[in-house]
């Protein structure tokens, strides 16, 4: 069994991101007691936290390895990050999104130059269609979550939030495939030994939650998956050696409703002036509206994973017309 991603690794990668992924303030949410901090990942020039694991991934290759092209599958916001970190690095890029992608993540990731190919909306396509290219054009693959050097690079926001507010009781987190919380759990342990993690997600994408209770992986169904709105949270298990960090170093995992998350990214919008895509929103959403589901605290830190939302999207739930709650 490999181990847990060290702090001596994330610092590593801090050093590879310097100047390249911003280091995000720590902005409190107005009128919130407890204390409610956010770390606005959304500020990242991607959009989303997943710069800081992409760039870690693909600057940590051999030059050699790089020259014959990196290749990721992700749901939208890690295409986009591989696209534009393989572009400073001068690495070819190839990303394999579902159908259901966003395309306002989507097309980011062809800008920049990334080859997109599209598969059918399931964890199992994407993987397939990876391994079919790496096989075939020799690419070395940068995985969006079940990866060293990504967990690493997302650990980068645990060495941040350690240093910026080492008094924090609390550090709430969105889970998908599990690379954030691992990164962010590894740091704030090693450097915050009392402070709890927490990790956050869909009730209509409740793996992770199943995983932790179960002590292994659990898988649930591409078709369940689908129904949240929060796209970047509807993979279907998280990766091994996320569950590993998840298991030892995660206080609890909570989830979110439907309704939640999109009160949620109103109010980040219209209160705390920041936006957030519907799956950035969840750590926030429990810190908002579940404060019942996690463990007392006088300081909280809720990480925002990510901003890019659909403007007809944001707009629906500034007016409060978006989807309702799937039956």
């Amino acid at each position: 069994m490999p181990s847990l991603v060290s702090l001596e690794e994330i610092r590593a990668a801090a050093g590879r991101l310097s100047g390249v992924a911003i280091r995000t303030p720590l902005l409190p949410f107005p009128g919130v007691r407890p204390r409610l901090l956010i770390k606005p990942e959304s500020l990242q020039p991607t959009g989303s936290f997943k710069l800081r694991g992409a760039y870690a991934a693909i600057s940590a290759l051999p030059p050699p390895v790089r020259e014959r092209g990196v290749v990721a599958h992700s749901s939208g916001n890690h295409a986009q990050a591989v696209a534009y970190a393989a572009a400073l690095l001068g690495v070819p890029a190839t990303v394999v999104v579902p159908d259901s992608a966003p395309e306002i993540k989507v097309a980011p990731a062809r800008r920049l130059g990334a080859r997109i190919v599209t598969t059918e909306p399931t964890l199992a396509a994407r993987v397939a269609a990876t391994e079919e290219l790496v096989e075939r054009h020799g690419y070395s693959l940068i995985p969006p979550f079940d990866d060293r050097a990504v967990i690493a690079g997302q650990g980068t926001i645990g060495l941040e939030i350690a240093a910026g507010c080492p008094q924090a009781d609390l550090v709430v987190v969105p889970v998908s495939g599990g690379g954030l919380i691992s990164g962010v759990a590894a740091a704030i342990r090693a450097l915050c030994a009392g402070v709890k993690v927490i990790g956050v997600e869909p009730e209509l994408a409740a793996d992770a939650r199943d995983s932790f209770r179960h002590g292994q992986r659990v898988a649930w169904t591409a078709r369940d998956t689908q129904r949240t709105i929060a796209d970047a949270l509807r993979v279907e298990q998280i990766g091994a050696l996320p569950l590993q960090h998840i298991l030892s170093q995660v206080s609890d995992i909570v989830t979110v409703t439907e309704d939640e998350i999109r009160e949620t990214v109103r109010r980040l919008a219209v209160e705390a002036h920041l936006i957030a895509e519907p799956g950035g929103a969840v750590a926030v959403a429990a810190c908002l509206l579940r404060e019942r589901d996690l463990p007392a605290a006088g300081t909280r830190v809720a990480v925002l994973s990510g901003g890019n939302i659909a403007p007809e999207l944001l707009a629906e739930i500034l007016a409060g017309a978006g989807e309702r709650e799937p039956g």
